[in-house]
């Protein structure tokens, strides 16, 4: 149903403003956009019914100590969603999708320290899990946060947008901030009223709280929306092998293409990964030969269609 919806200036202009600033105020939207601010709110509750919308508080785990990792696994066609839809019901596993004609599984996971093989060894033991890489991300060049395809409006508008930018420290979290940062994993613009409801704190200390956690980028705002819905019907993942000395320039250049959602150097056979969303095939094709194969420096290049979401954010 969602890949049927269609969008029109408005809907892109609230999109972007809230890829600029999840939380923002539907009255700050509507002032940009020349609408009412009732508007902006009807549209926002459509998209998230007919098209799959929603925004997600992120929290960043390398500030608790977690590493971040990216996983490929091989299968045989009937385990493949029974287990990625496994994975995707765990907490620290993100962007959960089936590939290459459902024989491959590729994710994300945030794991703390001494915990790296848990996940790997609760995967079914059995002949239908054909083989497991993990791969450690060592460097991110581009974030899903960051994607080009959510882009609408002008930089004028974009910057009576923005948030302040957060600093990176490390602020004590208590259990109440993990109950706050828990609800805002499923709803990043639950109300501060519903928020304060649903623990033990008051409305004003919710509000308090959430300031410290996103200034201190504990927590940031993601739009989570399919990428069909924005007309990207084609999205795959590229492995791709560059020699050491060039692997920050590569990764560099991949993130200025405006078809990538996510680019980062990581360990194991190939060292450089990425995800990128095209209109069609056709649009795909052209950006691996011309965009990609300008790229001198990669030495190998390995790609799978994605076929499925599980999970994303």
């Amino acid at each position: 149903m969602a890949e049927s919806v269609v969008l029109d200036e408005l809907d892109r202009g609230l999109l972007h403003a809230l890829q600029l600033d999840g939380r923002i105020p539907f009255a700050r939207v509507a002032d940009v956009l020349g609408v009412s601010e009732t508007t902006v709110a009807r549209r926002y509750r459509r998209l998230r019914a007919v098209a799959g919308l929603r925004v997600v508080g992120a929290v960043n785990g390398v500030l608790f100590g977690r590493s971040a990792w990216t996983l490929r696994l091989r299968c045989t066609p009937d385990v493949a969603l029974p287990l990625a839809k496994a994975l995707a019901k765990r907490p620290d596993v993100s962007w959960v999708h089936v590939m290459s004609g459902g024989a491959e599984i590729s994710c994300h996971a945030q794991l703390p320290p001494g915990e790296e093989t848990l996940l790997l060894e609760k995967l079914p033991r059995s002949g239908r899990v054909l083989g497991v890489s993990a791969h450690s991300v060592l460097s991110a060049f581009s974030l899903p946060s960051d994607w080009s395809g959510l882009r609408f409006l002008d930089e004028d508008q974009a910057s009576r947008l923005r948030p302040p930018e957060s600093s990176v420290a490390r602020v004590e979290v208590d259990g109440a901030d993990r109950a706050l940062l828990e609800l805002l994993a499923g709803d990043g613009r639950m109300p501060y009223a519903e928020l304060a409801g649903r623990t033990t704190l008051g409305e004003s200390t919710v509000r308090r709280r959430l300031d410290i956690l996103r200034h201190n980028g504990i927590v940031s705002y993601q739009v989570d929306i399919p990428a069909a819905v924005l007309g990207f019907g084609t999205q795959a993942r590229l492995w791709m092998t560059v020699p050491p000395h060039a692997l920050t320039e590569v990764g560099r250049r991949l993130a200025e293409h405006e078809e990538t959602s996510f680019v980062a150097a990581t360990t194991g056979p190939t060292n450089l990964v990425a995800v990128v969303a095209c209109r069609d095939s056709g649009e795909f094709y052209r950006y691996l030969t011309e965009r990609v194969g300008a790229l001198r420096k990669i030495t190998s290049l390995e790609t799978a269609v994605l076929m499925r979401t599980v999970k994303q954010g």
